[in-house]
């Protein structure tokens, strides 16, 4: 009877982790649970003489335990679950935790975590964890830690790099934030087109891994001019025995390291990329994008926007309340400017409203509904604006457009709020007012809608900061004009 094979004790079964957004969710619940039951140990400790050894010893022992279970949590996610925990702290709390996450995890999650939160875990750290934190990282990713990194750690990080290393980060780190060049990393794969697949092929074994997002290999000259790409795919299913010449593509998408990220984003999008190379004005190439940076561009965008439109800019929600008011406060006072402007212009029609009060209670409908439709207007043309597809010669073209689409909803919704304000008032006069002015402000805000972003854009800044404050600015004063200006004319 033969024996029944055992299996070796140094073959254990591993049950493969799976990725779960959600996790991070259920891990932030846990440690603020955690947190809190730590803040209530400190604050009986503080009640207690501090002589009492009991009470010392019993702290100390529930600090540990506390500890212990935070680093069971953090230390099995993600490092941008992490990234996410940290970011979702107050700072006193994320720099506790911080201190938790084993250095393994450091220069990731300092790479993940957001520019507002990673100032307060950088403090957090010392000079020697900082050190060997940015020691494991490319020269792009250290490019990105400058502008927060101590200038004594920088430069000692800058002894540990090669030369090569070292000019890679000096070259990134010259290039503006917003292009191409300082979002490129310098990790790619380039042969000549004279070697055989074959060659290339036992070249790709010898290393020791491929670089991310690996899809295409990059042919170039001797001088390291961009001459074609050779895909993976047509690298797997060629004959060995063909030449790289022979297969390579020679129609491809360069980028220029002082094109705009967003335009680099857009490409990405228009031609189903995962890579593109990036070449100098001499043609050399010197770096590529990735799929990877390209969808940080776009998530960073599109926070921007939703942020630039309110007149906000991004912040810590758990930094000092000083640094909010900053952020938040001078596009408040333009607008309590504006409502001032508005309020003023309704006050000069008081006789009008004093003879028909029911006025005062439907002024705020044109105010409203011409602000809507602005609004409607100007998200898409700042999306426009984003892609490129806003130009000089299209820009009245637009306008036109957005005019007979407004005119046309406004017709139909004038009707209604005609119909409403008819019902409310008994008067046919007043409807008709209501009609007229509902049709006029909504006209005024669609062109507003696309001209206020359009002109920012023209002088440089940027097309959604504070452009709703604006629209609701013109679209009250002029709604209120409008409206009582009307009712003054044919109702008194």
């Amino acid at each position: 009877m033969p024996d029944t094979p055992v299996k070796p004790e140094s073959a254990p079964n591993t049950v493969p982790r799976r990725l779960d957004p959600e996790d991070a969710q259920l891990a932030l619940q846990e440690l603020q649970s955690i947190l809190k039951r730590q803040e209530v140990v400190d604050a009986l400790a503080h009640r207690l003489d501090d002589d009492d050894e009991h009470a010392n010893l019993l702290e100390g022992m529930l600090q540990r335990q506390h500890e212990s279970e935070i680093k069971s949590i953090v230390n099995t996610l993600h490092p941008s679950d992490i990234a996410f925990i940290l970011e979702s702290l107050p700072v006193a709390e994320r720099q506790a935790v911080w201190q938790l996450v084993n250095s393994e995890h450091d220069a990731d999650v300092l790479l993940e975590v957001d520019d507002w939160a990673r100032e307060s875990l950088i403090e957090a750290m010392d000079h020697q964890d900082l050190i060997a934190a940015t020691g494991t990282m490319d020269a792009d990713e250290i490019a990105d830690l400058v502008p927060d990194l101590p200038a004594d750690v920088v430069a000692q990080v800058q002894k540990g790099l090669t030369d090569a290393e070292r000019a890679q980060l000096i070259e990134a780190m010259g290039y503006p934030e917003g292009t191409v060049g300082a979002i490129m990393d310098f990790e790619m794969v380039r042969v000549r087109e004279d070697v055989s697949l074959e060659v290339v092929l036992r070249y790709l074994r010898r290393l020791h891994e491929m670089p991310d997002h690996t899809d295409q290999i990059f042919v170039v000259d001797r001088q390291d001019k961009l001459q074609g790409i050779l895909y993976l795919s047509t690298l797997l299913i060629s004959e060995p025995e063909v030449d790289v010449s022979e297969v390579m593509k020679t129609d491809f998408l360069t980028l220029n390291p002082l094109d705009s990220d967003t335009d680099a984003a857009s490409a990405f999008e228009r031609y189903d990329l995962v890579s593109a190379p990036v070449v100098d004005d001499q043609g050399r190439l010197i770096g590529r994008v990735t799929i990877a940076e390209v969808v940080d561009v776009i998530q960073e965008d599109s926070q921007e926007q939703a942020l630039s439109r309110a007149g906000l800019q991004e912040e810590d929600m758990f930094a000092p309340m000083l640094n909010a008011i900053r952020n938040r406060a001078p596009w408040l006072l333009v607008n309590l400017g504006t409502a001032s402007v508005a309020s003023f212009v309704a006050s000069r029609f008081e006789d009008t409203v004093s003879h028909i009060i029911i006025l005062a209670f439907l002024m705020s409908i044109v105010a409203g509904i011409g602000g809507n439709s602005g609004n409607q207007t100007m998200t898409m043309v700042i999306r426009a604006l984003a892609v490129g597809r806003v130009t000089g010669a299209n820009i009245w073209q637009l306008v036109k457009r957005e005019l007979i689409v407004t005119a046309l909803v406004g017709l139909t919704g004038s009707v209604v709020t005609g119909t409403f304000a008819w019902i409310i008032s008994g008067s046919p006069a007043i409807a008709a007012v209501m009609m007229a002015s509902m049709i006029c402000n909504m006209l005024i805000g669609a062109t507003l809608g696309v001209l206020i972003p359009i002109l920012r854009d023209r002088f440089g800044k940027d097309p959604a900061m504070g452009s709703s404050v604006l629209l609701t600015f013109a679209t009250d004063s002029l709604g209120f004009f409008i409206f009582l200006g009307l009712a003054t004319l044919f109702l008194l």
